[in-house]
Parts: structure tokens; C-alpha cells; sequence
């Protein structure tokens, strides 16, 4: 049960992250064609650049401990320990968008 529990938040968590890595490209894309019209374009919208390239770096790093947990997980036994599960549900909260992120 509690296997099937994981797996289910682990799908959860690449889904999301897919996800949200999908929908941060389509607005750099757009930020991007918008910046390059004029200098004084970049220098609005810069800081928004740069905080959507943030975004996608973050992704990256889940992505990575996903799938070291699941390398792990593998290679060692078909138990999870404490400290994995712990690491799973910081990163499982860390997709939940901060009251930051939102404004």
C-alpha cells in the first residue's frame, strides 16, 4: 500500500513538474519575442526573464532528486527510509507555489 502510495506521489510530482516546465517555456518564449523589439523592452521585462529561467532551473533539480531517490530506491531494497521519505515530501511542497510566486 504504501508502495503504491509513492509511486502515485512520485508520477504526481514529474507530472507537475513537466507540466509547469511546459507552461514557464510558452511564457519565455513569448517574454523572449517581446524583449527582442527594443532595449527598453529588455530592461521592463528582464527581472521576469530571469525569474521564468529560475523556474525551469528548479525543475531541473527536482527532476534530478526524483530520479535519484528512484536509483536509490532501486539499487538498495524495495524499502523507502525515513530520511527518503522526508526528502519526497520536501520536494513534493516545494512545487506548491509560494504566496511570492503567485503575485
Amino acid at each position: 500500500m504504501k508502495e503504491k502510495k509513492l509511486n502515485n506521489f512520485i508520477e504526481e510530482a514529474t507530472s507537475n513538474v513537466i507540466e509547469d516546465r511546459a507552461a514557464t517555456k510558452a511564457l519565455l518564449m513569448t517574454l523572449m519575442k517581446y524583449m527582442q523589439i527594443s532595449d527598453d523592452r529588455h530592461k521592463e521585462v528582464g527581472l521576469i526573464a530571469a525569474k521564468y529561467l529560475e523556474t525551469l532551473q528548479r525543475s531541473n533539480e527536482q527532476l534530478v532528486k526524483l530520479a535519484a531517490l528512484m536509483q536509490k530506491k532501486e539499487t538498495v531494497s524495495n524499502e523507502i527510509t525515513d530520511s527518503d521519505r522526508q526528502e519526497l515530501f520536501d520536494l513534493i511542497n516545494s512545487q506548491e507555489p509560494d504566496d511570492d510566486e503567485q503575485k
